[in-house]
C-alpha cells in the first residue's frame, strides 16, 4: 500500500500530461518555376478547419468548407484572402497571382495559384502571412523549385518574408 501512491503519482501524472492535445498551425506552400511555360505555379496546403475558422471570423459565420452546401462565394473569399496574405515579387516587381481553384484532400485544402508571363527569375521575394492574423503560433513552410534549385524555409509572424537570389 505504501508503494501504490508513489507508483500512481509517477505513472498517472505523466500520462495525464501527454493526453492534452496540442494543435499545430502549419501551412505548406510549394512554388515551382516552369520555364518552358513561362509560369510560376503555386500550391498552398492549409488545414480545412483552420481556414474555415478564418473565413467565419473574417467574412461569414455560417461558412462550412468541404461540404455539399458550400456557397459559391467561398472561392471569392479564399481568393481575396490569399491575394492579401501571399505576396510575391519576381525580379523586384510585384507579381499578379491568379487563383486557379481549390480541392479538398481529407483534412487539407489545396489552393492553386499561378503567375503568368515569367521568362526568367533572377530574384524572388516571398511574403506569406496566411493565418498569422488568426493564430500567433502559425508557421508557413515554403518550398521552392526555381532554376533547378530547391530551397525550403519556415516563415513565422515575426519573420514572414524570404528573398532568394539566382544571379
Amino acid at each position: 500500500m505504501k508503494f501504490i501512491k508513489p507508483f500512481l503519482f509517477f505513472i498517472i501524472i505523466p500520462l495525464l500530461a501527454f493526453t492534452s492535445l496540442h494543435k499545430y498551425y502549419i501551412s505548406v506552400t510549394q512554388i515551382n518555376f516552369i520555364e518552358e511555360k513561362q509560369s510560376v505555379q503555386i500550391t498552398t496546403r492549409i488545414f480545412i478547419d483552420d481556414f474555415e475558422s478564418l473565413l467565419r471570423e473574417r467574412y461569414d459565420e455560417s461558412i462550412t468548407l468541404a461540404g455539399k452546401d458550400e456557397p459559391k462565394i467561398t472561392d471569392v473569399y479564399i481568393e481575396r484572402y490569399l491575394k492579401e496574405k501571399l505576396k510575391i515579387k519576381i525580379n523586384d516587381k510585384d507579381a499578379n497571382l491568379i487563383f486557379i481553384g481549390k480541392e479538398y484532400d481529407i483534412d487539407i485544402m489545396k489552393c492553386y495559384l499561378e503567375i503568368e508571363g515569367v521568362s526568367s527569375i533572377e530574384s524572388i521575394e516571398i511574403k506569406n502571412k496566411v493565418l498569422f492574423d488568426l493564430y500567433e503560433d502559425q508557421q508557413n513552410i515554403v518550398k521552392t523549385k526555381i532554376n533547378s534549385k530547391q530551397k525550403s524555409f519556415i516563415l513565422i509572424s515575426q519573420n514572414d518574408k524570404a528573398v532568394l537570389n539566382f544571379n
